[in-house]
């Protein structure tokens, strides 16, 4: 296969060296004597006495020039496109590697809040056990007071003893002396009642035991009715607090098995396009080795073709001497007086010869150079060509990437931003309900009645109630944020 264009400066040269060689001939076989002579005798110029001798025209120049030139540019532009290919494959890691720092944040934000959880949890158990310690406390102060009344009626106080009851904040001291005064005045008429009538006297101390009996067993039952509310209470605190634990270790499981299996199937992704590509690469590896045994097949048969032309060029260079030799002697013995001029003529040819042959061998180098040359350029076009498609499938699949990222960024700050939002509304609602049991709890300690036993045993279940719907909200809040978090998991 011959690459040298046939319009080429040299290829002009060449034609017009060779039409006066031609015209200058005397004979053809004298022309293919001195040139079999002058390839042997004549040995090979340097490449300076070759550029000196040639003496270039200026379209040659020009036309190197203009291939130098296209050459560098195509290099330029190559090594342009390797740098953006760089770049394009930094960009591509810094995302990964941003996207792996992500999800380590994301997986330490799931621990830190299982780990809340766990607090909330020992929390609200704490503040159970609070709750029923309080409880235990005011109903033993109820059976405390109730067991000193009754020691004091028992005992009876003498006209100048006061006694003094200890309530809770503010913590006042309530002195009942109108009280004694009172009981005095009773007792005095109770003691005259006795001394004028004897028979009411011995009645009276039996129904008194009656009623301090029902009154007592009515307290006892009173008692324990709210202890066994009490305790009721506490039981079903303790169950919705297991069975709430329960469900939400269930549902971090959950959230743990669905996050693991989203992990494995993102490694079977990337092994499956993992294989993939090394699937390509060796389809093109195998490629790439087929044709080169094939250009490498081709070359040996091109040189068996080029030593076959060559032998049989040298066997008629052989023949034509043969030939040659035999005109010349006969020439010889005709014309002995045209060998001067003959000789002259031999000369003169034979140094046309030589200049033909530098330039059918500079033709040569520049042809094989040129071919050279556009093999290489063609190599360079198939890589390119494989780089580019190779280039605009990633930079495809990192756009696609970059696009859910960005849609992942979004869901995670607008979840963040409404859970922000959310706790600050639940803490504001939270502190004014705290506000309003403090004025409560003041109005009632302020305001204390006669009754305060089942005022107090009011505020407690007051309480207890207000602890339910507390619990209550706590759930529904934790409902709302795991419905957001599957939300942004199954966007």
């Amino acid at each position: 296969m011959n690459f040298t264009p046939t319009h080429t400066p040299v290829c002009r040269k060449l034609t017009s060296v060779s039409k006066p060689s031609v015209a200058s001939g005397i004979g053809g076989a004298a022309k293919r004597g001195g040139m079999a002579e002058s390839v042997e005798s004549t040995p090979l110029p340097s490449l300076e006495d070759r550029l000196a001798f040639l003496c270039p025209s200026q379209e040659l120049l020009e036309y190197y020039q203009k291939k130098m030139a296209e050459c560098e540019a195509e290099n330029e532009e190559l090594l342009m496109k390797l740098e953006l290919y760089k770049e394009a494959c930094e960009a591509q890691h810094k995302l990964e590697w941003d996207l792996q720092q992500r999800e380590e944040e994301i997986a330490e934000l799931q621990k830190a809040l299982s780990d809340m959880q766990v607090c909330l949890f020992q929390e609200r158990e704490h503040v159970l056990r609070l709750y029923s310690e309080n409880d235990r406390l005011r109903i033993r102060e109820l059976e405390d007071k109730k067991k000193i009344q009754n020691l004091l009626a028992l005992v009876g106080t003498d006209a100048g003893e006061v006694t003094y009851f200890y309530k809770e904040p503010p913590h006042k001291v309530s002195i009942l002396q109108k009280t004694i005064q009172a009981v005095d005045v009773c007792e005095q008429n109770e003691s005259s009642a006795l001394k004028t009538d004897p028979k009411v006297s011995k009645r009276r101390p039996a129904m008194k035991e009656r009623e301090e009996s029902s009154e007592h067993y009515q307290r006892d039952v009173q008692t324990l009715i709210l202890q066994v509310e009490a305790l009721q209470a506490q039981l079903e605190e303790q169950t919705r607090l297991s069975r709430e634990q329960v469900e939400g270790l269930m549902e971090d499981r959950q959230i743990r098995t669905e996050e693991i299996q989203v992990q494995h199937q993102r490694n079977q992704d990337k092994i499956k396009e993992l294989t993939k590509s090394l699937h390509y690469t060796q389809e093109l590896l195998y490629e790439s080795t087929k044709d080169f045994l094939q250009l490498k097949f081709e070359n040996q048969n091109k040189e068996k073709s080029w030593m076959l032309e060559k032998d049989h060029l040298m066997s008629k260079i052989k023949q034509c001497r043969a030939q040659r030799k035999r005109k010349e002697d006969k020439i010889g013995k005709v014309l002995p007086v045209m060998h001067e001029s003959h000789h002259t003529q031999n000369e003169y040819i034979k140094s046309l010869k030589e200049k033909l042959i530098q330039e059918k061998k500079l033709s040569n180098m520049y042809q094989e150079q040129c071919i050279s040359l556009e093999e290489e350029l063609a190599r360079i076009r198939e890589e390119e060509g494989m780089r580019r498609e190779i280039f605009k499938d990633r930079t495809n699949k990192m756009g696609k990437r970059l696009q859910v990222m960005t849609k992942r960024y979004e869901a995670l700050e607008h979840r963040r931003i409404l859970e922000v939002e959310g706790f600050k509304t639940d803490i504001k609602v939270l502190r004014q309900k705290l506000k309003d049991l403090e004025q409560t709890l003041y109005k009632a300690t302020v305001n204390a009645r006669a009754n305060q036993d089942l005022a107090i045993l009011c505020e407690v279940r007051d309480s207890n109630r207000r602890a339910h719907k507390m619990q209550g909200e706590l759930k529904s809040l934790k409902s709302k944020v795991f419905g957001l978090e599957n939300e942004l998991r199954l966007c």
